[in-house]
């Protein structure tokens, strides 16, 4: 994945793409509770887990040592990096754009940050507003309308 006209960096959305909480992260009520059993509730009960093929998926990059990405416009970073750290993902991001405001922001800054060039990316998303606006920059986009599974990214990445 590293040779020329390849993908070079792995970005991921959060809610509805790594994660599922029954509403958007900035939706759920913090703080979050783990129980004995590593379920995490917010206040009001909503279930937060990620997507069952998600760390497999992590761990299948983190191998063939490809840099990952966040791109999330929440309007509740907070919350959504109190999630990333009791799901004990946020190490595995070398790169982190969450905050308010449009994917194109967050592509503009991800590119400055990396060096890599937009079609060396690609970005796993479930809204498809951020698929074409990702696209027209000539980011590679992948829609992901039940969450991220292993044989959509293995489609994609051929991990």
């Amino acid at each position: 994945m590293d040779e020329s006209g390849s993908i070079k960096l792995v970005v991921f959305d959060l809610d509805y793409t790594l994660w599922d909480c029954g509403t958007w992260v900035d939706c759920t009520t913090p703080p979050y509770q783990q129980d004995d059993d590593g379920r995490i509730t917010d206040q009001a009960g909503n279930h937060c887990r990620l997507y069952p093929d998600v760390m497999a998926i992590l761990d299948q990059l983190a191998e063939k040592e490809v840099p990952l990405a966040l791109a999330s416009r929440t309007h509740d970073p907070e919350a959504a990096n109190a999630l990333l750290e009791l799901l004990g993902i946020r190490d595995r991001f070398r790169y982190q754009q969450i905050y308010p405001g449009n994917k194109l922001v967050h592509f503009e800054l991800l590119q400055r940050e990396t060096g890599f060039a937009y079609d060396e990316m690609v970005f796993f998303d479930d809204e498809m507003r951020n698929i074409r606006d990702t696209l027209s920059i000539g980011v590679r986009a992948v829609h992901v309308p039940a969450g991220l599974n292993g044989s959509l990214v293995e489609s994609v990445l051929a991990v």
